[in-house]
């Protein structure tokens, strides 16, 4: 099946140009690829780790991955993917979610009885299905649902997926903008083979970072006491155990360049007081965060 997207950007022969992301044709990650990247060829993959690898193997210049979502929260899979994935984080990019109700030409609210997506935009719009009675039936993700709906041709059936996948699959969007929460909005972070850090007086910067702590009380009180002392803001911090639950490793996300004075002074106390502080990435912050402080 040749989609619409395909029918219109050939795909480039440079992998330079290509930009790759998890799910199919339509996914919210391929428009996040869109619109901080329309220049790029966005690459479609199976996997999370299929998108790392797009662009670890030279295939794809860089990878656009959520991580966090202001209704669902954390990507888990992506968190334990990250430090081991062999790529660096340049960039970070924000998407509002507007959820739409999609079904084939012909359909509308009356016919609709089951609606298909993934587990978390059926949690994300629960009043909305509960209003009308529908039936929830998780799938994989939201652009395939999108494409199983278009496929089947059944007015029964719709999917909550986005306006590019209507777009994409000749779906009609029966009801716009269904999301439970106004302000449901996805992070993504922009991968690349190589670091590649802004000059520190750019503007608002942010250093992605892990470390690991032994499990003895107080050790991250200690830890992070510097960044407190020095004035760093850390704007995420979460946890993890090892298989033996004997250290915890930690992921951070703090605002600040490691050549700042402060960061500096911050990163050293940090490793003192901890170990394995590896660094993620150096990249600007994106713009929605000053229109959202």
């Amino acid at each position: 099946m040749t989609t619409l997207e395909e029918s219109i950007t050939p795909a480039p022969t440079d992998p330079e140009q290509t930009i790759a992301f998890q799910g199919q044709p339509g996914a919210y990650s391929h428009m996040a690829c869109r619109q901080a990247f329309p220049e790029l060829f966005p690459l479609p993959c199976h996997s999370f780790e299929d998108a790392f690898a797009a662009v670890r193997e030279g295939q794809a210049r860089y990878a656009m991955i959520p991580v966090d979502n202001t209704v669902a929260g954390r990507v888990a899979d992506v968190h334990h993917l990250l430090p081991k994935g062999g790529l660096h984080i340049v960039g970070e990019h924000f998407v509002r979610v507007n959820h739409q109700l999609l079904g084939v030409p012909g359909a509308s609210l009356e016919t609709v009885q089951v609606v298909e997506s993934h587990v978390h935009a059926i949690g994300q719009c629960r009043n909305f299905l509960r209003r009308h009675g529908y039936r929830a039936h998780v799938v994989a993700d939201t652009a395939g649902a999108a494409a199983d709906i278009a496929r089947a041709g059944d007015p029964t059936r719709a999917a909550i997926a986005s306006r590019l996948a209507a777009e994409i699959y000749g779906l009609v969007i029966l009801k716009s903008d269904i999301e439970d929460a106004e302000h449901n909005t996805t992070r993504f972070l922009v991968l690349s083979r190589d670091p590649r850090y802004p000059d520190p007086h750019s503007g608002p910067v942010i250093t992605t970072f892990t470390f690991r702590v032994r499990n003895r009380p107080a050790a991250l009180y200690k830890a992070l006491g510097g960044f407190a002392t020095n004035g760093v803001n850390m704007v995420k911090l979460e946890s993890y155990v090892d298989g033996a639950f004997t250290q915890a490793e930690f992921y951070a996300d703090i605002m600040g360049h490691p050549q700042h004075e402060n960061v500096r002074l911050a990163m050293e106390e940090l490793r003192f007081f901890s170990h394995s502080v590896e660094i993620l990435g150096v990249y600007p912050a994106d713009r929605f965060r000053e229109r959202v402080g």
